[in-house]
Formats: C-alpha cells, sequence, structure tokens
C-alpha cells in the first residue's frame, strides 16, 4: 500500500509542523504501507526527517507564486497521484476534482467565519479566503475522508457546508516532548519589582484577529496601577496587523520598557521563551487548533486565555479566560492570576497533565489508521471485481 501525500500548500507555522511531526512519530508499516511519498518545495522537505519508507520529492514549482502552485496542483498532481500511490492525504485542505480516492483536513476555520473574515475589509486577504472557501469546501464535499482537529472545528464546518459523504475523524495534533517542562514554584507579586517584572509571554502570528495591542493596552494599565509585569510578544507579522501593533506600543509604551517584540522566533529555539515566562497570555479569536496553546501548557505554564473558538475545549479549567476584544477584562483577568500565586500553581499542574493526551504518536497513529482504513475497502472491491 502506498500513500502520497500533497504538501503544496503547507507554507508556513503549523501546518508544516503538523506533517514535519506526523512523518517523525509515524509508523506506517503497522497499517500495511510500504512507501509514503510526499510532493513539496524545499522549506518543508528539509524540514523532513529521512525514515526508510519515506521518498521526499521536490517539485520546482511549489516554491514560486501561488498560480504556478495552483497549475501544479491541478495539472501534474493528478499524474503524480495516480502513478505513485494507492491514496492521497492533502493536510492543506483542497485538492483537485480528478484525484481519487483521497484524504483531507480541516485546518483554517478563517474561510468559514464570517465574522472574523471581515476584519480584513476589502484586501487581498478577503478575497483568498473565499477563494480557499469555495476550494475546500468541493474538497471536503467530495473527499472520501476528512480529518478535523477537534471537535469545535468539526461542528463550524459541518454547520457551514452541511453533510458530507466521506468518513470523518477527529484527530488532534501533538506537543513535541522537548516542550514538556515540570511547572515552576509560583511566588508572590510581592516577590517581583520592576527591576525584575514578572514575565508574561504570547507567541503567535500578528494578524488583525490575535489581538496582541489589546494585550499591550491591558499589561498598560497593570503598570500604570503598579503592577511590576512585562510582556514578551513573539510571531511573524502581516504588514497591516505589525504596524498597528508597533503603533500601540508607541502608544502605551513608547521607551520599549515593558513591551518587548522579538519578530519571528525559529520553532527549535521556541521551548527557551516558554522556560523563560513566569505565565502565557493567548487571546485569539479564531482559531483551528493552536499548537501554541498546548506547548504553553506543556511549558507548565499558568495561562490567561481567549474564550473564543476551540480554547475552552483544549485547556478546560486549567486557564482563566476572557474576551479577547476588551482591554479591561484582560487586565481584570491577568490581575487575578498575578495576584493568586496557589491558582497559578494550581492551574499549571492541571494544564501540564491535561496537555499529555495530546501526544504526535497518537496523532500518527490514529491519521494512518483512518487512511488505511478508507483505502482497504476500495482495494476490496478491486479485488472482487478482478475475480468475476
Amino acid at each position: 500500500m502506498r500513500i502520497g501525500i500533497d504538501a503544496s500548500n503547507l507554507r508556513i507555522g503549523g501546518g508544516i509542523t503538523h506533517l514535519m511531526e506526523l512523518l517523525r512519530a509515524a509508523e506506517p508499516e503497522k497499517h500495511g504501507v510500504s512507501r509514503v511519498v510526499v510532493w513539496g518545495g524545499k522549506e518543508i522537505l528539509n524540514k523532513i526527517n529521512d525514515r526508510p519508507w519515506l521518498e521526499r520529492v521536490y517539485e520546482p514549482a511549489l516554491d514560486r507564486a501561488l498560480l504556478w502552485r495552483l497549475f501544479w496542483q491541478s495539472f501534474r498532481l493528478p499524474d503524480l497521484a495516480k502513478e505513485h500511490c494507492d491514496i492521497l492525504f492533502v493536510p492543506g485542505g483542497s485538492c483537485p476534482r480528478s484525484v481519487r480516492p483521497f484524504v483531507t483536513m480541516s485546518r483554517n476555520l478563517l474561510p468559514f467565519d464570517t465574522v472574523e473574515r471581515r476584519r480584513f475589509g476589502a484586501s487581498w486577504i478577503l478575497l483568498k479566503m473565499f477563494l480557499v472557501r469555495h476550494m475546500q469546501t468541493k474538497s471536503f464535499r467530495k473527499a472520501d475522508g476528512v480529518i478535523f482537529l477537534n471537535e469545535y472545528a468539526r461542528a463550524t464546518i459541518l454547520n457551514s457546508i452541511g453533510v458530507l459523504k466521506g468518513r470523518l475523524s477527529t484527530i488532534p495534533h501533538g506537543v513535541n516532548p522537548r516542550f514538556f517542562q515540570a511547572p515552576k514554584t509560583q511566588r508572590g507579586l510581592s516577590e517581583y519589582s520592576f527591576a525584575r517584572p514578572f514575565r508574561l509571554l504570547y507567541i503567535s502570528s500578528i494578524y488583525v484577529y490575535k489581538h496582541q495591542w489589546h494585550v499591550i493596552d491591558a499589561i498598560a494599565r497593570l503598570r500604570r496601577k503598579g503592577i511590576p509585569v512585562e510582556l514578551e510578544l513573539g510571531g511573524p507579522g502581516h504588514g497591516p496587523s505589525l504596524r498597528r501593533m508597533r503603533k500601540a506600543m508607541g502608544r502605551f509604551d513608547p521607551n520599549g520598557e515593558f513591551v518587548h517584540y522579538q519578530g519571528s522566533i525559529p520553532f527549535s529555539k521556541l521551548h527557551h521563551h516558554y522556560n523563560a515566562a513566569d505565565a502565557f497570555v493567548f487571546a485569539s479569536s479564531c482559531e483551528n487548533m493552536p499548537n501554541i496553546l498546548l506547548e504553553a501548557m506543556a511549558a507548565g505554564l499558568p495561562i490567561a486565555c481567549s474564550n473564543r473558538g476551540p480554547m475552552p475545549e483544549m485547556l478546560g479549567d486549567a486557564g482563566l479566560y476572557f474576551d479577547p476584544e476588551n482591554p479591561g477584562e484582560i487586565e481584570g483577568v491577568l490581575l487575578q492570576l498575578l495576584e493568586q500565586p496557589e491558582m497559578r500553581s494550581k492551574m499549571a499542574r492541571e494544564a501540564y497533565e491535561r496537555v499529555k493526551i495530546y501526544s504526535w504518536e497518537r496523532c500518527a497513529e490514529e491519521t494512518f489508521s483512518f487512511i488505511t482504513d478508507i483505502l482497504r475497502p476500495e482495494k476490496n472491491r478491486e479485488l472482487a471485481g478482478k475475480l468475476q
């Protein structure tokens, strides 16, 4: 049995992490898979480790602009899939009409969330999201199998596009073991000072639905009340949103005393930033399954979190929640977190234990099991036809 993987739509962030970790943890031989072929660009292929059963195929068109990638996927991929694999896995969501059988994934909720889409106004990103929604809806409806990352995402997509004919499965992501760090002993607020402040960390891409400016506002309010706290921000930036964040930094912290933006942080170094922090804040209003939140849980950090999307499903009672668009509410929740070290300690321990169910080994096992279970009936039908 041979599985092909279309990595043409995986460009940054969670998509690359998912495929990289999935293949690192996979044992496809257990499911009768002899070969896995991945078609992708240089960046993602270079991040995937060699495995005896794995073939990485570089496609130059996938390092070019969007139209080139779409052309390759529409006209080149179907022939490659037919020749080199028995079933195609498309973690990027959209698959050409002529490919069968295939399994896809729902990775991006933005195209299916009307409220969140409107934040981008009349822009290329908004047009792109409408196109992605159209393409993914067609793919989901045609797919032999669709993987969702959590129950919130599954319900959101199905409510948006209706019943799907293929098999469905919910398979969450995992956390790399290097992020696991036993929770620290939590200190009282009186043990911090403006010389040695309480360090809050917010790692995420800078986008309009991430609301970093509201967190900056909340931190500034705490500082004005004499609370010794500082904020470290990290993640790649989208132009208008990055400018909005920098404007907030200039307004609330013109001297750069307590808000520090680190830019895009290499994935290989992320765990160092978690380990240096005292707590984590996550203020996104639209997520499918944020690996960042899982990593913060694994790092043993107390967490103040947005009450939107799947975050309560993932974090449960192991965090405090706020409206990410209300700086006053963010301030209040952070103050509650800061003033109660016993609660911080309890939440950090609970989050650390809760996140242990999210393993890449489990993700890989369930993913390959789902894909091969879909393919087996196809093989049985082929065999029956040959015997008639």
